[in-house]
């Protein structure tokens, strides 16, 4: 039987569908016995003791953070205040860059890898949203209060719990704010980080809640908005001419009827449409937004490639149809690009991660893809897993989301154990991420 740090009696993940089983391979050697001397450290214990005692104050973090608007490409308010609850832990190196993430290093012993933990700052809704947190008995409703608001919170616990044992970790972490993580943030900030910083070994997203689930792969999206234009008329008068609404009818119907994989799962929508000026008038410009997705890098190129040539097919069908030739022309905007990629199931990091939700008591209950921030290193052959923050919710990106913190400790705890057996800690373990060549 595992090792536990502490018994969880009735463990209720009630947040979860039933996630289909995948078979797993058993934990490897090097894992286990990285465990071992951690479970049986007084430090370890009293770390993961803390956090259970800072759920109160964890909550209140969260709340907070919620309460402070950070719509997409408004995370600015949000970053500084998270940057300075940051340095009130002692995290003097604590800086925002360029792209608006706030980065801030727990150097370890020296000679170890560089681990980023992270959550993201921003959410889906717009500015004017009302994000203050209404309680109902145990339950806490507002937009984003737990994504990524729990995330956010999970981090300061885990650093505070560092802080309450000094532990000495030997490889580095890095504790990030990121931006940009939802809609058409198209993860800039994660993209900024790795683009501007070269020695990072591994990175930890938090985003959701069940530590049942660990993403290790990236689902891509590709998104678009396809653009029609002509010279547009009036609609009796200039009648014959090409219409820019008609090709782009031709365009959804023809996009309608592509097929695509279901393993890899492959998905298209077109969400969204507009154009022209007025019910009398032939169209000069239309457009529509397209939004592409797959687990597989090679299916979605082959996806965008075939979609592609359905619009252009659409502006040539338009106007033969009036016996013209280019009066519709079609314009392809990238607007959204994440990448997609599937890390190892066998990896370190994802023997780590699984290691960890066993410890605090915990079962993995699937181990697959998603679309967070971990898409970008997983693109680029860096570990990375995305893991949950704790407790229940649900409501996610709508108006009514809502989070409970039924035994939601067990998010930083089990965040805590991941990094702390990656990084290593100083004269009880060795890391157990390797350090990428530099």
């Amino acid at each position: 039987m595992l090792r536990r740090l502490f018994t969880v009696a009735t463990l209720t993940l009630a947040m979860t569908a039933a996630y289909p089983q995948t078979p797993l391979p058993p934990i490897n050697a090097d894992t286990e016995a990285v465990f071992a001397r951690l479970t049986a450290h007084a430090g370890v214990k009293q770390a993961v003791d803390f956090i259970k005692a800072d759920d109160e104050r964890t909550l209140k973090d969260q709340i907070e953070l919620t309460e402070i608007p950070a719509s997409p490409f408004k995370e600015a308010v949000r970053a500084m205040e998270y940057q300075k609850r940051l340095k009130a832990l002692g995290l003097a190196d604590t800086r925002i860059d360029a792209e608006g993430n706030v980065i801030a290093v727990r150097k370890g012993s020296g000679n170890g890898p560089v681990l980023v933990v992270s959550a993201h700052l921003d959410t889906v809704f717009p500015e004017a949203t009302d994000v203050k947190v209404k309680v109902k008995s145990n339950r806490y409703e507002a937009p984003g209060i737990y994504d990524d608001g729990r995330g956010l919170a999970a981090l300061l616990s885990v650093i505070r719990a560092l802080n309450q044992t000094g532990l000495k970790t030997v490889g580095d972490i890095v504790f990030v704010g990121t931006v940009g993580e939802e809609e058409l943030g198209d993860l800039r900030g994660v993209k900024a980080l790795f683009r501007d910083n070269k020695g990072i070994d591994g990175f930890i997203s938090l985003d959701g809640l069940d530590i049942g689930r660990i993403v290790n792969q990236a689902t891509g999206s590709r998104r678009f908005r396809i653009i029609y234009t002509g010279p547009g008329g009036h609609s009796f008068s200039a009648f014959g001419l090409p219409s820019a609404t008609h090709a782009l009818g031709r365009a959804i119907a023809k996009i309608s009827e592509v097929r695509t994989s279901d393993e890899p799962k492959t998905t298209f929508t077109v969400g969204t449409l507009k154009g022209g000026t007025s019910v009398n008038a032939i169209a000069a410009d239309a457009e529509l937004g397209l939004d592409m997705r797959s687990n597989s890098a090679a299916e979605l190129k082959k996806l965008e490639d075939r979609i592609m040539a359905l619009a252009r097919e659409a502006a040539d069908d338009e106007n033969k149809r009036w016996d013209k030739k280019d009066v519709i022309k079609v314009e392809f905007k990238l607007v959204g690009d994440r990448p997609a990629g599937a890390g190892l199931l066998d990896s370190p990091m994802v023997h780590a991660a699984r290691r960890s939700v066993a410890t605090v008591g915990g079962e993995v209950r699937h181990i697959g893809a998603s679309s967070t921030d971990s898409n970008l290193p997983i693109s680029l052959g860096i570990p990375a897993v995305t893991l949950g923050g704790g407790g229940v919710g649900g409501g996610a990106h709508g108006p009514g989301e809502w989070f409970s913190p039924i035994n939601a400790w067990l998010g930083p705890q089990n965040t805590l154990l991941t990094a702390l057996s990656l990084v290593g800690v100083d004269g009880i373990t060795t890391p157990l991420l390797p350090k990428r060549a530099r």
